[in-house]
């Protein structure tokens, strides 16, 4: 996977966070928001299924995306870090670092090498 592919989807993803969060601020209900935020990028809920899993964004898409989500053109392939972690990437932490703590440093060795083959080898990543 390109460097783009990931930094478009990773944005995308963060629309996908922002709008969540406000929609349920807002008292919307967590069903519905994924086919919501879809119907907001003009964009068939399956298809916004496969970009947030595998599929690649175009250009084409990209630009529809940044468009809808009244963001200039480029928006998706800059870069971005994010300060605060999202709830489902604190319980992740959680979970790791409960996982570091709970084994020797065999086990902490194996997580690592798990990890750093995720991250080299697409091939390998579940699902």
């Amino acid at each position: 996977m390109s460097n783009i592919t990931v930094v478009r989807r990773q944005n995308a993803l963060a629309l996908f966070q922002d709008y969540a969060e406000k929609a349920l601020a807002q008292g919307a209900s967590p069903k519905g928001l994924e086919q919501a935020f879809a119907a907001t990028l003009q964009i068939s809920p399956s298809m916004w299924s496969q970009v947030k899993s595998s599929r690649p964004i175009g250009d084409k898409l990209a630009r529809q995306i940044e468009a809808t989500a009244g963001k200039p053109v480029g928006w998706l392939e800059e870069p971005r870090v994010s300060v605060v972690p999202t709830s489902a990437e604190k319980a992740f932490l959680d979970l790791a670092l409960a996982a570091f703590r709970s084994t020797n440093a065999r086990g902490r060795k194996a997580l690592k090498a798990q990890l750093e083959t995720l991250l080299q080898d697409p091939a390998q990543r579940p699902g």
